[in-house]
């Protein structure tokens, strides 16, 4: 057997993949189809400080190759989070990480502040990069100095390790790579949902209420993993990649172009059960492959021209506090 076990920013992760958020549930709602020792961690749905009922319909739509969708962060709010979910998820037999959403700072600090003496949530995953609200403006995801200023406050609101989930909508993902780095983020998600479109020519309406929202799948990935190399090769802290994932090859891939640890978002619609089968499938590529160790993959991209492969940085230690 090969050894599957990463540490990401101090949690220690059995295997390198985790669910992305937003795609299955909070967790819970999924323990009767999937054993969770068999899970990296659980990411929850975006978490915000009031309850959001949600974008009006129609907000989810089918492309050639994924789907888009819309749904504006529906949620029940913290106090809901608080009092229903954790407990649930605190049995949880794996890595449980929230993620966090808001309109202003201010709701990003609060929701870090509620959220750091809950034991059962083992890291924030910092939403900087919906695509579903505020009419497809991303402010927190385009602007290297907004991006630093929420995840230095959420930093200072809580001891728990911040990762910053980035946007591919933008032209240079490095500079917000590097100013999450700066401002105290002890990981990157990389990435959220490209923004798209769907129109009918024959009536002219739009496949979605919002005209645009997040497109994800397979069609992706190639996307992806551009960003996630090019935010691996730009930071030494360790980089989550997400985008188009669909089987453990994938996973494997994110890994070679820098990523510690592995989100799987979209396959979950069509197979609530792959992310419970990965671990099984991640073992037999190694083996197969002579690989003892799949931490040996990290950042092993051969870049023409390149000298040497960028030092994998999956062991970069947390600071006791992060106040």
């Amino acid at each position: 057997m090969a050894r599957l076990s990463v540490d990401f920013s101090g949690l220690s992760l059995r295997n390198p993949v985790l669910s992305a958020s937003g795609t299955f549930g909070h967790g819970v709602e999924m323990q009767h189809m999937v054993d969770f020792s068999r899970v990296g961690g659980l990411v929850s749905k975006t978490v915000t400080l009031k309850p959001r009922p949600g974008n009006p319909l129609p907000r989810i739509c089918e492309t050639e190759a994924g789907f888009l969708n819309s749904i504006g962060l529906e949620n029940r709010g913290i106090e809901a989070y608080l009092r229903d979910v954790v407990p649930a998820v605190a049995a949880a037999d794996t890595v449980v990480i929230t993620n966090i959403g808001g309109e202003k700072v201010e709701d990003f600090v609060e929701l870090a502040r509620l959220l750091d003496s809950q034991p059962a949530i083992s890291a924030l995953e910092v939403n900087l990069s919906c695509p579903n609200v505020q009419e497809g403006k991303l402010p927190f995801a385009t602007d290297p100095q907004m991006a630093a200023r929420v995840i230095e406050r959420v930093r200072g609101a809580t001891s728990k390790p911040v990762f910053a989930k980035l946007s591919p909508n933008v032209s240079r993902i490095s500079d917000l790579a590097v100013a999450v780095e700066a401002a105290g983020a002890h990981g990157i998600t990389a990435v959220n949902t490209v923004l798209g479109m769907k129109v009918d020519w024959r009536t002219g309406q739009p496949g979605l209420h919002t005209v645009q929202g997040g497109y994800s799948g397979t069609a992706i990935k190639p996307i992806a993993l551009r960003c996630a190399w090019e935010c691996a090769r730009s930071v030494r802290i360790p980089v989550i990649g997400c985008g188009g994932v669909m089987c453990a090859t994938d996973i494997l891939e994110f890994m070679a172009v820098g990523c510690s640890a592995v989100q799987v978002g979209t396959a979950s619609f069509g197979d609530p059960g792959l992310i419970g089968r990965l671990e099984q499938e991640l073992n037999s590529l190694l083996e197969g492959a002579g690989i003892g160790d799949v931490r040996q993959l990290i950042g092993s991209i051969r870049v023409p021209g390149a000298a040497t492969a960028k030092p994998a940085c999956s062991t970069v230690p947390v600071p006791a506090s992060g106040r």
